[in-house]
């Protein structure tokens, strides 16, 4: 009995103790706000895509690719594999990946797109446009394509379902 009472005063007055420590925590917190505010934060640099020659991309019911921008070396066949990772069919929200040729101009393709229901939005009177493209995907479905750039630049790549081009588009840099 007497050790229990022993340790409950000990905890007592340790908790008493720790307590009234730190007097100057006031001044000291005002110190150390003035010493962070004179601290300039460096702008957070995005991170420069791998240069990589295997290639996954996500498209999901938000109607958002995972990423927007690749690296490739030019000249080497390129496996890139579209996965949807949303639930909805693709008769409502349907995903492919499309690789524009450069210079052309997105927005005309998409309209082009919106009438080629039947060849999974991939307008045939637009094929010298496309370098590659995937299969238009439903929810928990997944292509993979295999193909080649043999030019360096930078490539758009979108998807050409209706009104996703909007939100669904991106970058491939060939180095």
């Amino acid at each position: 009995m007497k050790k229990i009472l022993n340790n409950t005063v000990l905890v007592f007055a340790l908790s008493f103790a720790l307590s009234s420590c730190g007097g100057n925590s006031e001044k000291e917190s005002t110190a150390a706000q003035s010493a962070a505010a004179t601290v300039k934060a460096e702008p957070v640099k995005p991170v420069e895509p791998e240069m990589s020659n295997v290639l996954a991309l996500e498209g999901n019911d938000q109607m958002q690719y995972n990423q927007t921008e690749f690296k490739i070396a030019a000249g080497r066949s390129v496996t890139l594999t579209l996965k949807h990772t949303g639930t909805l069919e693709k008769n409502a929200m349907g995903h492919n990946f499309v690789l524009l040729k450069q210079g052309t101009d997105m927005n005309a393709f998409a309209k082009k797109a919106m009438e080629a229901k039947d060849n999974d939005y991939i307008p045939k009177s637009e094929s010298a446009s496309v370098i590659a493209h995937t299969k238009l995907l439903g929810g928990g479905e997944s292509d993979t394509i295999t193909f080649t750039v043999t030019e360096k630049g930078t490539y758009d790549f979108i998807c050409s379902f209706p009104g996703h081009i909007s939100m669904m588009k991106g970058k491939l840099i060939v180095e």
